[in-house]
């Protein structure tokens, strides 16, 4: 829902007596106040475009060393889960594979 739908929303509340004015106003304040809710959005898309391979913190591709230095985890945690995910069915091994292929070095 946008910002002026949001804003005719409050407004029909407080026309109906569902709001009280001052509601009203702390609402409105609140809606006009708030950050976009993209801002999480963007930053997640910019993380996505800034990981790469690591080339300093590698077994065999850098693929578990690229995604801990944009996540913060270590290394070696994503290295388990990795692991793991082969062991079930070759999941982790697929991902593992396309994500050597698809993300480019450092």
């Amino acid at each position: 829902m946008s910002l002026a739908d949001e804003l005719i929303r409050l407004e029909e509340l407080r026309t109906r007596g569902t709001l009280s004015d001052d509601e009203f106003q702390r609402a409105k304040a609140r809606l006009l106040d708030a950050e976009p809710a993209a801002t999480a959005s963007n930053e997640a898309m910019a993380a996505v475009q800034r990981f790469r391979r690591s080339r300093s913190d590698r077994w065999i591709g850098g693929v578990c060393g690229g995604v801990a230095s944009i996540t913060g985890i270590d290394a070696w945690v994503w290295r388990l889960m990795v692991t793991v995910l082969f062991l079930f069915g070759g999941t982790g091994a697929l991902l593992y594979i396309l994500l050597w292929i698809f993300v480019p070095n450092e």
